[in-house]
């Protein structure tokens, strides 16, 4: 447990640290970090950024490739936070839709950048074809659960937190992974909840691509079958997932 508490506390105080460092300088002014929540009030956007930045440096401690492709979904859901703003279209259907269309969307450049650089980091994490297929799927699918919901303020960090737990118990690097992506969120929670922050598709997206390689990083064949059906279903039903937390937010 103390290679996860490490990894837990550096991942935290670097999330901290780099939220505090970008909200004192506000690069390209402090319009562009703040943004309307879904019941109108302001938020700051420097959480997002704060902890794919961490998770990205700390999982990246213990596995290169896990700290790739957490890098890589920030990279990408930064991309949608900026590009998508004002694309009201959701879901992968939408996305593919217009790309059938000849339109490539914000939404459509995360589905793919996301889905590589899980497949990429999977080849890597397993040494079987089919092991290295399954774990692309988990940790692109976990990281579109995550961003799936995020509709109300504190699910995915609480999500993160509650889904990353069980993976502490373990020994190796699927737990110190796990303890990353928990530490990310638990720095970020208390401002999110508050309605002075959100993580948005940035930080979403990498506290669920860690997950997914810690799921990777910890489980054999039966495991990563059984976590991929999981995020592939959760990516069929989308949609009820999403309106199920704003159910549950009360809203």
């Amino acid at each position: 447990m103390i290679r996860q508490g490490v990894s837990l506390v550096l991942s935290a105080a670097l999330t901290r640290a780099t939220a505090g460092a970008l909200r004192a300088k506000a690069p390209g002014g402090r319009e562009r970090w703040e943004r309307k929540n879904y019941a109108g009030r302001n938020v700051e956007l420097y959480a997002g950024p704060a902890s794919a930045l961490a998770v990205a440096v700390a999982a990246g401690r213990v596995s290169p490739a896990a700290g790739v492709a957490v890098a890589v979904a920030g990279i990408c859901g930064a991309y949608d936070d900026t590009a998508g703003a004002d694309d009201a279209r959701r879901g992968f259907r939408a996305h593919l839709r217009a790309l059938r269309e000849g339109e490539v969307t914000s939404g459509a450049v995360k589905l793919f950048g996301i889905s590589a650089a899980g497949l990429v980091a999977g080849a890597f994490l397993k040494e079987r074809p089919l092991d290295r297929l399954l774990a692309g799927v988990v940790i692109a699918g976990a990281a579109h659960f995550v961003n799936l919901v995020d509709v109300r303020p504190g699910r995915a960090a609480a999500s993160v937190l509650a889904l990353g737990a069980p993976g502490l118990l373990r020994a190796g690097a699927g737990a110190e992974i796990a303890a990353t992506a928990m530490g990310a969120a638990a720095a970020v929670l208390p401002d999110d909840l508050g309605e002075r922050a959100m993580i948005g598709d940035t930080g979403a997206h990498a506290l669920g691509a860690a997950l997914g390689a810690a799921v990777v990083a910890g489980n054999g064949r039966v495991g990563l079958v059984a976590h991929a059906a999981a995020v592939v279903a959760a990516a069929v039903y989308g949609d009820k997932v999403s309106e199920t937390v704003r159910v549950l937010g009360g809203t």
